[in-house]
């Protein structure tokens, strides 16, 4: 028979006697393993695990939760303290079900543990819980409300840690010491970056402007030590804020309590309001209940004003919502006017999400409205609201300047994507790459973002393929992926670990494009080339260069296999040449209209090559097989360049520039009639890079003004 001791003071005990010392013996208790099956068969190891799993269960429900004689002995994954009971053996019923393959019943044993303290369950060990559930148990996960919103918080805490990781390049440290000394602007920016607070610049502007009112232009000491404190305590408290199967039911499953108020009278009862990314809601005293207050999107006015008690009147926060008679008044008193403005910033940013379909405005306007409240907090001052005041970004732009989106536009985009969230700055969009349910997005000096194509979230974070920007990238074999850089190498990623295990050296600057196709024995094979001219041919199987051949021209931008030669596109012109490097035919635009080339689009079945340069907004429509006849032009409207172009369905999607206000533009085509069939206005920048997601949607990404990835809808 096994068993486990568990006190660990049961030290010496008779050396204390013997030196004549009283000491106070506490009763050991032992938990008693079931006999271990003598042969090692599966289903005796199974059964093994059933009955300790009972026997733990057991122990569980007679333990009384004040007794911490009972401690867990040496757990794969070690607590920062010793575990009381159940804990103890909570832990260990949690690691027998996931050895066992009962994942649900292990995530439940750790959501046990969760509540009782975050900080003892393994998060490495519940991430790949979590990350290799099947479909089926999936689906029961989502039917159990509980379990349910603990699997959505360990991949929030997962991303969080994934985001905290990635920013070490961006200058953040691993551990923060507060300041010593007086800030002016350039030192608390980066102060504020390396808190792990706020990445943003814009917002750490403003939120120096917010904190130095009526003073000179520096942030103390203190001052950050008391705001900063405030900060982690707001944080911390977001956190702890555990809410009741009954409570919960309301909100989203991604929804989180992140401000509550102290407890207030209010026109539908007493409680506190309660603060999430897209309502107001009166968590009620007593036993706990939920009583909605409104959505952000469906408030239509929103003031302050005072309620009567006795012979004062007391302010408070009156709640207009759209479709109610009756409005929702909260008595905040001292809080009314910073409940005022937070709320304020978290209507105008879901104003803002809504209509640029961008959820991320609305978690900026929730960090603006967390820093209000931390402003407040450490100003203590008659001039604290109005400091606090200079943080309402997105209320301020509603009000000065109204966004519109054209309505064509705001038909066809879908969603946005912000790959540059947790960086300082925004940053260009280099490459866009869809295989199948990912979609892979390049930024800034090799970093490489991996989002699920399903909900546009993101699953890996900042791959670092090299040190240089990306030009391009393929898929091949559907488990693995090429990405050609400027530093000459292909790097080679695997699908499956999201590993860079293999790098091509072979090129000697950087490399620009890269193609499938197929050798004379009809076996795929794979092409790049690079600025100087190269062309190398790649065994897929053997990464080894096959054949290469250089071309003489302006900076080789791409190529492109068809019909067995290449197509390839320069700054200069368009050639089509044999597999063996020889030239087939070239074409290039006369003199006075001569512009720089950026991209080129084959259409076979319409025996057609697209092209569109840098610095013009005409589109160049040439025949495949006849290089002499002259070439179509279609004229885009209120464009002064384009850089990239994709084939979806029988529409040309064509990204480029605005010669009126340097706003990116994308324009559809009909393949067949040369017509331009849409406009679309959905970047800040110009439009860098173009993909497809199976024909069902196009997505574009932006220059650094603007560093987000819009999602269309292809009709």
């Amino acid at each position: 028979m096994q068993a486990i001791q568990v006190n660990s003071e049961q030290l010496s005990l008779e050396s204390f006697a013997e030196a004549g010392l009283t000491c106070h013996q506490k009763a050991v208790k032992v938990f008693r393993l079931p006999e271990f099956p003598p042969p090692l068969a599966y289903h005796y190891v199974q059964s093994y695990y059933a009955d300790m799993v009972v026997s733990l269960g057991k122990a569980i429900s007679c333990t009384p939760s004040d007794d911490a004689s009972l401690l867990a002995s040496d757990p794969p994954y070690t607590p920062p303290y010793p575990l009381t009971p159940p804990q103890g053996t909570t832990y260990l019923r949690a690691l027998v079900n996931t050895v066992s393959n009962k994942r649900l019943d292990a995530l439940e044993d750790f959501q046990s543990l969760y509540k009782t303290d975050a900080e003892i369950f393994p998060p490495q060990m519940v991430k790949s819980l979590v990350d290799s559930l099947p479909e089926s148990e999936r689906a029961q996960a989502e039917r159990r409300p509980e379990l349910k919103r603990f699997i959505n918080r360990t991949k929030r805490d997962q991303e969080r840690e994934q985001s905290r990781t990635s920013s070490q390049d961006e200058g953040a440290v691993k551990r923060f010491k507060l300041p010593k000394k007086h800030m002016q602007l350039e030192e608390f920016v980066k102060c504020v970056q390396e808190s792990g607070m706020v990445k943003d610049q814009g917002t750490i502007h403003r939120l120096f402007d917010a904190l130095t009112v009526g003073q000179q232009k520096q942030v103390g000491p203190d001052l950050f030590r008391v705001f900063y404190t405030i900060w982690k305590e707001t944080e911390a408290e977001a956190q702890e804020v555990c809410l009741p199967a009954s409570v919960s039911e309301h909100l989203e499953t991604s929804e989180c309590v992140f401000k509550l108020s102290s407890s207030v009278k209010t026109s539908r009862g007493v409680g506190k309001i309660a603060m999430t990314q897209r309502r107001l809601f009166l968590l009620t005293d007593g036993r706990p209940g939920y009583v909605e207050a409104a959505q952000y999107r469906d408030i239509e006015d929103l003031k302050v004003s005072s309620a009567p008690l006795l012979l004062l009147r007391i302010p408070s926060l009156k709640v207009r919502v759209r479709g109610r008679k009756e409005a929702f008044e909260a008595n905040l008193k001292t809080e009314t006017e910073l409940w005022n403005l937070m709320v304020k910033e978290m209507i105008a940013g879901r104003s803002m999400a809504d209509l640029h379909k961008d959820p991320q405005y609305m978690q900026q306007a929730l960090t603006n409205a967390l820093l209000m409240d931390a402003v407040v907090g450490s100003l203590q001052s008659s001039k604290a609201i109005y400091a606090a005041s200079k943080l309402a970004h997105f209320d301020r732009m509603k009000t000065e300047v109204p966004m519109m989106v054209p309505q064509t536009t705001a038909e066809v985009l879908k969603h946005k994507i912000n790959p540059s969230v947790e960086l300082t700055t925004p940053h260009a969009v280099d490459v866009l790459l869809y295989t199948p349910g990912q979609l892979w997005v390049s930024v800034s000096r090799g970093k490489v973002m991996v989002f699920d194509a399903s909900t546009w979230s993101l699953t890996h974070t900042c791959l670092q393929v090299g040190t240089a920007r990306l030009n391009c990238m393929l898929e091949v074999d559907r488990d693995q992926v090429w990405m050609g850089s400027e530093d000459s190498v292909i790097y080679i990623i695997t699908v499956v670990s999201m590993v860079c295990n293999k790098q091509l050296t072979e090129h000697r600057t950087e490399v620009t494009g890269l193609t499938l196709g197929a050798d004379k024995y009809s076996q795929k094979v794979a092409y790049s080339c690079s600025a100087e001219g190269s062309v190398m041919l790649w065994d897929v199987a053997t990464l080894q260069v096959k054949k290469q051949f250089r071309l003489s021209c302006d900076r080789l931008l791409s190529v492109f296999s068809h019909n067995g030669g290449l197509w390839c596109c320069s700054r200069d012109s368009i050639m089509e040449v044999w597999r063996n490097g020889s030239l087939k035919h070239s074409m290039s635009l006369p003199e006075k209209q001569r512009a720089t080339f950026s991209s080129i689009l084959l259409l076979p079945e319409l025996e057609e090559v697209w092209s569109v340069c840098m610095d013009s907004g005409e589109v160049c429509v040439w025949h495949m097989k006849d290089a002499t006849k002259p070439y179509q032009r279609v004229e885009l409207q209120d464009c002064s360049g384009c850089f990239c172009m994709i084939r979806v369905k029988n529409q040309v999607w064509i990204g480029g520039v605005a010669r009126s206000s340097a706003k990116g533009k994308v324009y559809i085509l009909d393949a067949e009639r040369h017509l331009v069939l849409k406009e679309l206005h959905g970047h800040a920048d110009r439009v860098t890079t173009l993909c497809s997601a199976e024909d069902r949607y196009a997505l574009s990404g932006a220059g650094k003004h603007d560093g987000k990835i819009a999602i269309w809808k292809v009709e």
